[in-house]
């Protein structure tokens, strides 16, 4: 039992096992467990199949690129958020104060004083501690001086802790310029971890674009993004992505451009916020007409409009039991949930509900009202 759920089983046993664990700990740092297991990776979003596209919380480069207001900080906010909800440790290098009031994080640097690298290494100490560095407060000419400082540190830190496990470097154009030329003392060959954000994917070190495993790209124009940093790293792009048609809002192109296909169009997984919006707007908003849940009854007799998942269990608390099971077996509440409310999750926890033929009206209504309050903060209706 306990060798199906864990994500490396050595060949050897007692000694020999713990042998083996250490010779892959020394070559590769686990980066081979890691990419053959896909338990903890972080989710970036999701394919038009319904398919999760997720990367390792390690271990492979990230590039993020796209014009101002194109969903970069979503993206990358949404990253970071299931980064520290799996009890990953990041290092943000915010260049413009972007990331200052992230929830949970501890923030060095403001508008009046910049930080110290110092005070990053000792923060980094406390293994659940978020780091965001705010150079707001350092002259636009001396930040890629200050991260040049700190970048180095950085990765003495993980060499010996393995933390942090990601470092994000926002403004990439800005602090890796085009003409950086790094030395090893400064850049490791093996440097992992990183995830670049730009809009100018073109203007950073090719030294820099070279160690991308995976790219994305956002905006209007999402495949000439990724052509230019394609060119600048003298890969070749896929012809046919030239023929793609726009993005819609909340939308990605994504590429690794190591293997043969082409880029896929992922649909960005929501921040915590947009969460809670919206579980909001479906809990209290106001559906319109054609996405209501109507209780009608098995001879349409009725006519009962529930436009939010409150009137749904305060109507469901009033309605008669016929009624409530014409439609508990029709499987109308989980469809309902699943077109209007689009909560995939809910949708399958009512369906099973649905599915147990022995409940009574009164068993699966208070069944139903306890999986949506799983999912929504929502005001007692004495169900």
């Amino acid at each position: 039992m306990v060798k199906s759920i864990v994500d490396r089983v050595t060949r050897g046993e007692e000694g020999e096992g713990v042998a083996e664990l250490m010779a892959e700990l020394i070559a590769d740092d686990f980066a081979a467990v890691s990419a053959s297991s896909t338990r903890r990776h972080i989710v970036l979003g999701s394919l038009e199949s319904g398919a999760t596209v997720s990367i390792s919380p390690m271990g492979a480069n990230l590039l993020i690129a796209g014009s101002s207001g194109s969903g970069k900080s979503t993206l990358a906010s949404g990253f970071l958020e299931r980064l520290a909800h799996h009890r990953y440790q990041y290092c943000v290098i915010d260049p413009e104060g972007d990331y200052e009031s992230f929830d949970n994080a501890i923030v060095f640097g403001n508008a009046q004083r910049g930080p110290a690298v110092s005070e990053v290494l000792t923060a980094l100490e406390n293994p659940y501690a978020q780091i965001v560095v705010n150079l707001v407060g350092v002259s636009l000419k001396d930040r890629p001086a200050f991260f040049l400082q700190l970048l180095p540190r950085l990765q003495e830190w993980r060499a010996m802790t393995g933390r942090p496990h990601r470092i994000f470097v926002d403004e990439a154009h800005h602090l890796l310029p085009p003409e950086w030329q790094p030395t090893p003392v400064v850049w490791a060959e093996t440097l992992h971890g990183m995830v670049f954000i730009t809009v100018h994917p073109d203007q950073v070190s090719t030294r820099v674009l070279q160690t991308i495993d995976v790219a994305v790209a956002l905006g209007d124009a999402p495949e000439r993004t990724l052509q230019s940093y394609a060119n600048r790293v003298g890969v070749a792009f896929p012809e046919e992505s030239s023929r793609r048609s726009g993005l819609k809002v909340g939308e990605a192109l994504i590429w690794k451009p190591e293997t043969d296909a082409g880029p896929e169009t992922i649909r960005i997984a929501p921040t915590e916020g947009e969460r809670r919006r919206h579980r909001r707007k479906y809990a209290e908003g106001e559906l319109p007409l054609d996405r209501s849940f109507y209780f009608r009854g098995p001879t349409a007799q009725l006519n009962l409009r529930a436009q939010n998942l409150i009137l749904f269990r305060q109507v469901a608390d009033g309605v008669d039991d016929v009624t409530w099971l014409y439609h508990l077996r029709e499987g109308d509440y989980s469809r309902w949930m699943e077109t209007a409310i689009k909560d995939q999750l809910l949708a399958e926890a009512v369906r099973k509900i649905e599915q147990e033929s022995s409940l009574s009206a009164q068993d699966s209504r208070q069944r139903i009202a306890h999986a949506i309050e799983e999912r929504y903060t929502l005001p007692a209706t004495g169900i």
